[in-house]
């Protein structure tokens, strides 16, 4: 069978709002240690928070060096896992398929899922400077004739509609409007592909966005969407939810233990922290197939 690249379709100039021109200059300009140190430790560069328990005797290193690298390791492997997670509900993935990483930041979602499944993969970055990083690490790893990333608008991709068994978003559905998102999703899947999600969403029970929603949204430059939004918007487009997890339990100790790493804090740990505890903020995992 001859596999023609997805991006052959079409290749847009990534259109953007003044929204998304902000968003893009932020990841464009974006130096920040606690997504780079922890990459440079085996080149997976992760965009995303970790889940399961931690490893907390890395605290108790005398060795101010020494601590750092426990600390900056424990976390990347923590992150880690949550991409392993998000992969291994990707479904039925074969070494021909293609998936899609939507909001792939500087690829390390990609490469798990090529790693895994052995699969082709395309991601969109609207930061040109990240889909040039990502692309000298598929390079360096020697994987860039099956992993490849691509300057766009995740909105309006211009690949080829049905060409993609599995699609995913992680923690990049907060800047887009959902309908927009999972329309294209939903263009970009084979019938019976699968999608996957893991965001922060404010939760409804709650009421309205908290303070704390309001101040991650700030900082990030994002808009933290209702829970109840993502199931509606899905239905109106195709994907129908076969999985839901709440992951708010186990994002808790890699907020506790990224507050204790003083050379990775950004000042917003304590944020994400009181948000999870008082239940106004929720870390979720839906997966979907598209009907």
């Amino acid at each position: 069978m001859t596999i023609t690249h997805a991006d052959t379709a079409r290749t847009p100039v990534p259109t953007q709002s003044t929204y998304q021109s902000r968003v893009a200059d932020y990841w464009n300009a974006e130096e920040n240690p606690v997504n780079l140190e922890l990459g440079k430790i085996d080149d997976l560069y992760h965009h995303h928070y970790g889940i399961g328990d931690a490893d907390r005797s890395v605290l108790n290193e005398p060795d101010p060096g020494r601590r750092r690298e426990l600390v900056t390791g424990e976390l990347h492997r923590l992150e880690h896992a949550q991409a392993e997670l998000l992969a291994s509900h990707l479904g039925d993935v074969s070494p021909t398929d293609r998936v899609f990483d939507a909001g792939c930041g500087r690829g390390g979602g990609s490469v798990v899922a090529n790693l895994r499944y052995g699969c082709h993969t395309d991601g969109a970055t609207i930061s040109a400077k990240q889909a040039e990083f990502a692309n000298a690490q598929a390079r360096k790893r020697g994987i860039d004739d099956k992993v490849r990333y691509h300057h766009r608008n995740m909105l309006d991709t211009g690949f080829t509609s049905g060409a993609y068994a599995a699609s995913w978003n992680n923690e990049s559905s907060m800047y887009v409007e959902l309908d927009l998102l999972f329309a294209e999703h939903a263009r970009l899947l084979r019938r019976g592909g699968r999608y996957v999600v893991i965001t922060g969403c404010y939760n409804d029970a709650y009421g309205r966005a908290s303070r704390e929603v309001s101040l991650i949204n700030a900082h990030y430059i994002c808009d933290i969407h209702p829970r109840s939004a993502y199931f509606h918007a899905m239905s109106r487009n195709r994907l129908v939810p076969v999985h839901v997890e709440d992951l708010t339990q186990a994002a808790l100790p890699y907020w506790e233990l990224r507050r204790e790493a003083d050379h990775l804090v950004t000042g917003i740990e304590e944020t994400f922290l009181t948000a999870y505890r008082n239940g106004s903020f929720q870390y979720l995992m839906i997966v979907a197939d598209r009907v």
